[in-house]
């Protein structure tokens, strides 16, 4: 998502009034060029969306489709991005008709603005006007819609990112837009949640009150509810006939294995409780990560799975039992012990290699080339290694042209890239890794799995949270379900 979209959060919030009719989207000849960007993240972009459509977009990772979602929202800063071409919603410029627009960023946290649950998904109706005894009933219909399971006085700041993710979309769908743009809604969410939403979706727009825009790269689940599909490329959108069908990542990948070695890391009962909360984020759990090894880490929204990742990591101490490292992975650490999280971070770093959910919370510099050299300067690396290093995964990973960019600026899929190539960058003998496929072409997708075989090849010990069933499939050894 481009920094411009994510600066200002979802037209969900402020909106002058529910709108009454779907609206009509034009854009001819639309291209956008971020200031701090040589290359237009769209070129040439010629799309007639009618009232009452909806249309599926799809392309490569990097393609310009958060970009696409974020123009037609009025979202893009007239001094950060330079529009060319018309782009018009009903007629006027999208800014004008930002009240009529529901949007569902790719990040979740960008749009959320209250502590209570309820609270949040009132905020836009509220906003709009209308009283009280209509908000409400809204609010609560919303939430059953997209399989919300807490009420309404859940903390916002207790929900997984699955949950915030569905907390938004009910904020989004209880204002009932004239035009719903949805990015990735379904990336986050299991198999169930995933089903839930798109049903949402759905049954909210049978009536064709609104018109609506989704990108998502799991696409094919999509299908039956969409009118059409485009597809954004290079200089331009090419449209997509009724027999189309997104191409099968997974088909014919062969991949390296190797046999497994000892355990490196294991969580011994361990759990976790926030401060005050009155229920565990994680309950007792055992794992182990092996060398040669790729464990998966499933389970629905809100069970615990990034909590157990970020203890796996050395990043949280459990509230309950313990993470111990194997001493082939402690050996040389200079205090801390076994216990990972007790370690330095110059010790962490090149052990135990971390992917977070949110892959922007991870990044410290200004430049892609810098933030893969960070992590083996930490490390001790010579400045030559460093940037080698960083010029190989850049190469590898589609992110060589993107070398003095913003790590803020790339699209979501090229941030989940950038994230897991930082963490192997200091090679370490431990990664883990929360989603580390998503926001994925099929090209990328296919060149992530195969670069995380390599690395269980080295005997490197591997843990993926992931809702990706053919990430499952084809790379994991082990599963744990929380």
């Amino acid at each position: 998502m481009p920094a411009e979209a994510r600066a200002l959060p979802g037209m969900r919030r402020g909106a002058r009034a529910p709108a009454d009719r779907p609206v009509r989207v034009v854009a001819r000849g639309l291209g956008v060029r971020h200031a701090t960007r040589r290359v237009a993240a769209l070129a040439a972009v010629d799309l007639v969306v009618e009232r009452g459509e909806r249309v599926l977009v799809t392309g490569a990772s990097g393609a310009g489709k958060s970009t696409l979602l974020a123009a037609v929202g009025g979202l893009l800063d007239p001094e950060g991005a330079e529009v060319s071409g018309e782009l018009t919603v009903d007629g006027a410029p999208p800014r004008s008709a930002r009240g009529r627009i529901g949007l569902l960023a790719q990040d979740p946290d960008s749009q959320l603005v209250m502590a209570r649950a309820g609270d949040d998904v009132a905020f836009g109706l509220e906003n709009a006007g209308l009283p009280p005894d209509a908000i409400w009933p809204r609010v609560d219909e919303a939430m059953a819609a997209v399989g919300f399971r807490y009420g309404r006085d859940r903390a916002t700041s207790a929900l997984s990112g699955g949950e915030k993710q569905r907390l938004v979309l009910a904020g989004v769908l209880a204002r009932r837009p004239g035009l719903l743009l949805l990015d990735e809604p379904t990336a986050a969410l299991d198999a169930g949640g995933a089903a839930l939403v798109r049903d949402a979706v759905a049954r909210a727009t049978a009536d064709r009150a609104s018109t609506v825009l989704v990108v998502d790269h799991d696409a094919g689940p999509w299908l039956p509810l969409v009118d059409r599909v485009v597809e954004l490329r290079p200089g331009g959108l090419v449209e997509h006939g009724p027999g189309w069908r997104p191409p099968e990542r997974a088909a014919g990948l062969g991949l390296p294995v190797a046999p497994g070695g000892p355990d490196l890391l294991g969580a011994e009962r361990a759990g976790f409780t926030h401060r005050g909360a009155a229920a565990a984020s994680l309950r007792p759990t055992d794992a182990a990560l092996t060398s040669g090894r790729v464990l998966a880490i499933t389970g629905p929204n809100g069970a615990g799975k990034s909590t157990l990742a970020l203890l796996l990591a050395g990043l949280r101490r459990p509230s309950t039992g313990r993470v111990v490292a194997a001493r082939q992975l402690s050996d040389g650490v200079g205090r801390g012990g076994r216990d990972p999280y007790r370690w330095r971070a110059a010790d962490l770093v090149s052990r135990i290699g971390t992917v977070f959910q949110q892959p922007e919370q991870q990044f410290l510099t200004g430049h892609v080339r810098d933030e893969l050299a960070l992590g083996p300067l930490r490390a001790g690396a010579g400045t030559g290694t460093a940037h080698a290093a960083a010029a190989a995964l850049m190469e590898r990973l589609g992110l060589a042209d993107l070398a003095e960019a913003n790590p803020y600026t790339l699209s979501g899929g090229q941030q989940r890239r950038l994230s897991v190539a930082t963490a192997l960058a200091t090679a370490p003998r431990v990664l883990v890794l929360d989603e580390p496929t998503f926001g994925q072409d099929a090209a990328t997708w296919r060149a992530l799995v195969a670069l995380l075989a390599e690395q269980r090849a080295a005997g490197c010990a591997v843990a993926v949270v992931t809702h990706d069933t053919d990430l499952v499939d084809v790379l994991a050894d082990q599963r744990t379900t929380l």
